[in-house]
C-alpha cells in the first residue's frame, strides 16, 4: 500500500491522489454577478449537499494554482452573496468543460459555452435554462483556509425540470442522468444502466454479520457485498420453511449432483446463493444456504 503524508508532497502532486479517489463529485455549475450585472458561470466538483433543515449547499473555489489569485465566482459573491448552482447532466458535459476556461473577468460564459440564461425568481444571478435542476441560495458564509474558500449557502427556492420527475411527483432517479467529475480529465456518468439500488437498513435490524454461520462468513464463492446483504436479513427462515425449500426444482438438482459426486454440496449451495444475492433475492439465499446434506 503507498503511504502518504500531505506535508511531505507539493500540494498539486496530494491533490491529484485527493481527486483521485474521492470520486466521484457532483458538479456546482454556479452563477453568479459582480456589483456591475455581469454574469459569470463556472463549474465547481468540490460540492455537495450538508444539511437538510435548512437545505444547505456547500462547494468550494479555490484561488488559482499559478498565482493564488481568487477566481471571479468568490469576488463576485463577496460583492453579491447569491448564486444559483445548477446541476450538470450528460447533454451539456462538453459545454460545461468549455465554460471552465479562464475568460477575462467580466465575460459572460453563458455566452461563451452557449448556454441560455433563465430570470430567477429570488436572486440576482440567472439560472442555466439547460439544467434539469436549479438551486437559488444566498450565500450564508465564505471561509477560507488556505488556498480554500468554502461557500456555505442556503437554498431558498429550486426548480426541476419535468423531464425527471416520476410519477409519484418525486425525481425518478432512471429518468436523470447526472455526471461527476473523477480525477484528472475523467468523468462519469450516472444514468439508468449505471445505477442500482441498495436497500436502506432503517426500519429493520439485520442478524449482522457476525451472526453468519462460519462456514457462511468463511465462503471463498460468496462476496463481502453478499454476506452485508445476508446480514441485513432481519430473521432467517424457520425450519419449516427450509425443509420446505429442500422440494423445490433447485434443491432436487443440487442434491442430485451430489449424490452423483460431480461437486461438494456447500459449493453448490454458495454458487446458487451468490446468483440468488445477485439478483436480490434474499431470502431464497438464505434458504439454500441453510440446507443440510441429504
Amino acid at each position: 500500500m503507498l503511504t502518504l503524508n500531505p506535508k511531505e508532497l507539493d500540494s498539486r502532486v496530494f491533490y491529484s491522489y485527493l481527486t483521485g479517489t474521492i470520486a466521484p463529485r457532483p458538479i456546482a455549475f454556479a452563477s453568479t454577478v459582480d456589483k456591475l450585472g455581469n454574469v459569470n458561470l463556472s463549474p465547481f466538483s468540490f460540492f455537495n449537499i450538508m444539511g437538510i433543515n435548512p437545505p444547505i449547499l456547500v462547494f468550494s473555489p479555490n484561488n488559482r494554482g499559478r498565482d493564488g489569485s481568487k477566481k471571479d465566482t468568490i469576488l463576485n459573491l463577496e460583492e453579491v452573496p447569491e448564486v444559483v448552482i445548477n446541476m450538470v447532466d450528460y447533454a451539456m458535459v462538453q459545454q460545461m468543460s468549455l465554460s471552465s476556461v479562464e475568460f477575462p473577468r467580466g465575460t459572460n460564459e453563458f455566452n461563451k459555452a452557449g448556454f441560455r440564461e433563465e430570470k430567477s425568481v429570488f436572486v440576482t444571478p440567472p439560472r442555466l435554462k439547460e439544467s434539469k435542476a436549479q438551486f437559488e441560495c444566498k450565500v450564508l458564509e465564505i471561509k477560507q483556509f488556505g488556498t480554500m474558500n468554502l461557500v456555505i449557502c442556503e437554498v431558498i427556492l429550486a426548480h426541476f425540470s419535468s423531464e425527471i420527475i416520476g410519477e409519484n411527483g418525486k425525481i425518478d432517479q432512471q429518468k436523470t442522468d447526472w455526471i461527476a467529475r473523477m480525477g484528472g480529465d475523467w468523468y462519469v456518468r450516472a444514468n439508468e444502466i449505471s445505477i442500482f439500488e441498495v436497500e436502506k437498513p432503517i426500519t429493520k435490524i439485520g442478524i449482522g454479520y457476525d451472526t453468519i454461520p462460519a462456514n457462511i462468513r468463511l465462503s471463498k464463492i460468496l462476496t463481502g457485498n453478499h454476506l452485508g446483504q445476508l446480514g441485513n436479513m432481519e430473521n432467517l427462515p424457520t425450519q419449516t420453511e427450509i425443509e420446505a425449500y429442500r422440494a423445490t426444482e433447485t434443491m432436487k438438482n443440487i442434491i442430485e449432483q451430489v449424490m452423483f459426486c460431480c461437486a461438494f454440496l456447500e459449493n453448490l449451495l454458495h454458487t446458487e446463493a451468490a446468483n440468488l444475492l445477485n439478483k436480490n433475492e434474499v431470502k431464497e439465499a438464505w434458504l439454500v444456504l441453510l440446507q443440510k446434506h441429504p
